[in-house]
């Protein structure tokens, strides 16, 4: 290691791009996460929601209806992917970035502000599923731009390290989300919450307007975006010539979506609803859920960077294949605190080592001048598909058989697609990592 004397009044190229990459990665995480946020709290009072704005006088059909509702935002994620997507190849990733968090912040105002079924009819589902069709534009458009975002703006050799922040933003989200209920269902009363406890998350994720929209309006735009050329017709180019790369990204993601509703989103409504446990212990173990994300998702994300991101997708995706099922059985026969927060210990961990190297292995698929919008595309059909209803089939699936365990089931089958797709996804050759300057002052 050789220590390098640096004037204080000047930066070299890479000071200032290693600055800029940190300050791309604080944008992106915190927008993200606060988008996510407001998805994970639907999710999270979905129970209550149901109550509030689809009374129907079974509390099945209404939990449903309030499960449908959340999935209907997913219907216009595609649209949202591909028109925003469009918007980010031709138009910049800073400018769509800075659209969706806006988009997002008044699709969760709404939701905050809109009277019950009680005061005001059926103008009030009719609102809710308004505001979550905003909400799902308005995400379609987030993951894609986002992910190009960051492996555009992330050094050589450390694209998976840096994109894997996106997915830390995700346990953020939930952590604070899940913790905002446990601390809501601890000190409120069932009235209380009912009453209006479940729309304090709602109001402090409209926050998301000015603080994000002010975060990500002085970032940089990427220096691969600058210097390349846009397509014409992005959407043309991408189904054109990369069917099979976004076929691809199709199959990868279903596993991650699933993973994310089913088990960190769906857990506390689950332990209430199924396991007939307080609803403090499941927001408790969502949050070991986030936390896992937060620290081990980059830590995966380094590490694919050196082994490459084939082999965590294969060996986590047949991990999660093989464990659902054993881990659902384990939370039915042993329900309690204990097995839940070691259920989202032992699963958490699998989701970080299948989900910190993904959005580095889309950025290998598909080209800087596509890349937006072939991903948004990918990712948001697989998303509407098999994520957004992911918590509506399962609970269906619940009613039918009778069986508490059908949701490992559906866990098992996205492995087993998502693991195809690893099958067929190829690393490509790496960069090596420049030798950067620490916050320290050493060459490394």
């Amino acid at each position: 290691m050789q220590e390098l004397h640096v004037n204080a009044s000047a930066h070299t190229p890479s000071q200032i791009h290693s600055k800029q990459a940190r300050r791309a990665v604080v944008a992106t995480v915190i927008g993200n996460g606060l988008e996510w946020f407001d998805f994970t709290v639907y999710s999270f009072f979905s129970v209550i929601i149901a109550k509030v704005f689809f009374p129907t006088g079974s509390e099945l059909s209404s939990y449903l209806l309030a499960l449908a509702t959340f999935g209907v935002g997913f219907f216009m994620r595609p649209v949202g992917g591909i028109v925003l997507g469009i918007y980010s190849d031709k138009h910049g990733r800073k400018a769509a970035l800075s659209l969706t968090i806006l988009l997002m912040a008044l699709g969760t105002f709404i939701i905050a502000v809109t009277p019950g079924f009680a005061q005001i009819g059926f103008i009030a589902p009719v609102l809710i599923v308004l505001a979550r069709l905003l909400q799902g534009f308005s995400a379609g458009g987030e993951m894609g731009s986002a992910t190009a975002f960051l492996t555009e703006h992330a050094p050589a050799g450390r694209k998976a390290f840096y994109s894997s922040w996106i997915q830390a933003s995700i346990g953020v989200a939930v952590l604070l989300g899940s913790g905002l209920g446990a601390l809501l269902s601890t000190y409120l009363t069932q009235a209380q919450l009912e009453n209006w406890g479940w729309r304090v998350p709602f109001l402090i994720g409209t926050l998301i307007g000015p603080i994000g929209f002010y975060i990500r309006s002085r970032i940089d735009e990427t220096p691969a975006y600058s210097e390349a050329q846009t397509s014409e017709s992005p959407l043309r180019e991408v189904l054109r010539s990369y069917p099979r790369q976004t076929l691809i990204s199709f199959s990868l993601v279903v596993l991650w979506t699933v993973c994310t509703y089913a088990i960190l989103f769906y857990i506390p409504s689950y332990a209430t609803r199924v396991l007939s446990l307080p609803s403090w212990m499941g927001f408790c173990a969502s949050m070991v859920g986030g936390g896992v994300l937060i620290v081990a998702t980059p830590i995966v994300g380094a590490l694919a960077d050196r082994q490459g991101r084939r082999p965590w997708l294969l060996c986590s995706a047949a991990a999660i294949f093989i464990a659902a099922y054993p881990m659902f059985y384990y939370i039915n026969h042993v329900p309690g605190l204990a097995s839940l927060l070691v259920f989202e210990l032992v699963l958490g961990l699998m989701i970080a080592g299948y989900i910190g190297s993904i959005l580095a292995a889309f950025g290998e698929l598909l080209p800087t001048h596509v890349l937006s919008t072939g991903l948004s595309v990918a990712y948001n059909f697989a998303v509407t598909i098999f994520g957004g209803f992911a918590t509506f089939t399962i609970t269906a699936l619940i009613a039918q058989t009778g069986s508490n365990l059908a949701p490992a089931f559906y866990i098992m089958f996205a492995a087993a697609v998502s693991g195809i797709g690893a099958l067929l996804f190829r690393d490509q050759p790496r960069d090596k990592p420049k030798a950067h300057i620490t916050l320290t002052g050493a060459v490394q």
